[in-house]
C-alpha cells in the first residue's frame, strides 16, 4: 500500500510497482485513509509520506509508529523530503526490522529505492545513506564511535543502511573475511559481545541514536 498526497509521486509509485511485478492494494493521499485500509487488509509493506494532510507536519510518521505497532509483520519504508533526524530516530527506536528511511530523491534511482523495497520486505532495514552519514556524525568527545577506526566507521556505515556482511563486502571492495573482522571490532568497541545475531546488528546501529 501507498500513502502519498502528492498524486504525481503516487501515480508514479504505483506505476513502478505493477510494472516491476509487485501488487499495489492500495494508494492513499492521507495517512488516515491508509490506516483504514489497513483494518481490512495486510499489504506486506506500506510506503508513506511522512509529511501529509491535513497539518503537512508528522501524520505519515504517526502513521508508521502506528503500523509498527499494531502489525508488526508489516515493512514500513517512510519517504520524506528532508532529513528529519528526530523522526529517524523514532522509527527506529523500538526495532530496526522491517523498517526503511528513504529522502525522496532517492525514488528517482529505481534500482536503490527497488532495493530499499526488498531488504524491508525481507525483514531488514534500509536507511538512506545521506540519512546515515547524517546520524553517524560525531559530534561530542563522548561519541561512542570515537574509538571506531576510519574502516570500522564505514564499515557501520554500511551496516546502517541495511546491507549484508556480503553485500558490504563487495560495496567497500574488501574481503568477506575482512568485513567479519571489523564487524567483531565494532561490537567490541560498542560493548555488544553480550548480544548474538541479528539483534547485535541493529543494536550496533542503535547505539550511537541512542547517545
Amino acid at each position: 500500500m501507498i500513502a502519498e498526497d502528492s498524486t504525481l509521486l503516487r501515480e508514479g509509485l504505483v506505476r513502478l510497482l505493477d510494472e516491476e511485478g509487485h501488487e499495489v492494494l492500495g494508494a492513499f493521499g492521507d495517512a488516515a485513509s491508509l490506516l483504514e485500509a489497513m483494518d481490512v487488509r495486510r499489504p506486506d509493506v506500506v510506503v508513506l509520506d511522512i509529511r501529509m494532510p491535513p497539518t503537512h507536519t508528522d501524520e505519515g510518521l504517526r502513521a508508521a509508529l502506528t503500523i509498527r505497532e499494531r502489525w508488526p509483520q508489516t515493512g514500513v519504508l517512510v519517504l520524506s523530503q528532508h532529513i528529519e533526524r528526530t523522526y529517524a530516530v523514532q522509527l527506529l527506536a523500538s526495532h530496526a526490522e522491517r523498517v526503511g528511511y528513504l529522502l525522496k530523491d532517492r525514488v528517482a534511482q529505481v534500482d536503490e529505492f527497488l532495493d530499499a523495497l526488498e531488504r524491508v520486505h525481507a525483514g531488514g532495514a534500509a536507511l538512506d545513506p545521506e540519512v546515515v552519514r547524517q546520524l553517524l556524525v560525531r559530534t561530542t568527545h563522548a561519541d561512542p564511535l570515537a574509538r571506531l577506526t576510519p574502516r570500522e566507521h564505514t564499515v557501520l556505515e554500511a551496516l546502517a543502511q541495511g546491507h549484508t556482511n556480503a553485500a558490504i563486502a563487495q560495496k567497500l571492495h574488501i574481503s568477506l573475511s575482512a568485513v567479519e573482522k571489523n564487524l567483531n571490532a565494532i561490537f567490541d568497541k560498542l560493548d555488544l559481545s553480550h548480544a548474538t545475531g541479528y539483534n547485535r546488528r541493529i543494536l550496533a546501529v542503535l547505539k550511537y541514536l541512542e547517545s
